[in-house]
């Protein structure tokens, strides 16, 4: 969780360009900040946590807490597509072949111990959105 977080906010700066590929570069700087990858990765995070062994339920409660999270921070950085998602009465996977599942989804191996379980979770917490 916390290799997902500092990844992130040292590479805000750098997110969008597709130029120079130096490592020597500043870890933080005035232009570091979260995004909305941050913010959804808490928010998978939080959905898992306690979670009962029911995938439906699952399902909702990782809606729910991106949903809670998203408009917690709405400035955070979201494509148009997943804003929708989120402005969504009934958020549907909308065929995303986007890195957005990829992002946030940290959390499942820091709260699963083995290899299978981690998988099933973590394509649950993809399928919210990314049912490509």
């Amino acid at each position: 969780m916390y290799g997902a977080i500092l990844g992130d906010i040292i590479g805000s700066p750098y997110e969008f360009d597709m130029g120079n590929k130096t490592k020597d570069f500043p870890l933080f700087s005035t232009e570091s900040h979260f995004t909305d990858d941050t913010v959804m990765t808490i928010a998978v995070a939080e959905a898992f946590m306690d979670a009962p062994d029911d995938e439906h339920v699952i399902r909702q409660r990782l809606i729910q807490s991106m949903q809670k999270w998203g408009h917690r921070y709405p400035g955070a950085g979201y494509g148009v597509r997943f804003s929708g998602w989120l402005e969504s009465k009934d958020p549907q996977p909308y065929n995303s072949w986007g890195n957005g599942s990829a992002m946030r989804v940290a959390a499942v191996a820091w709260l699963y111990d083995d290899l299978d379980t981690v998988r099933r979770m973590a394509q649950i917490s993809a399928d919210v959105t990314h049912n490509h």
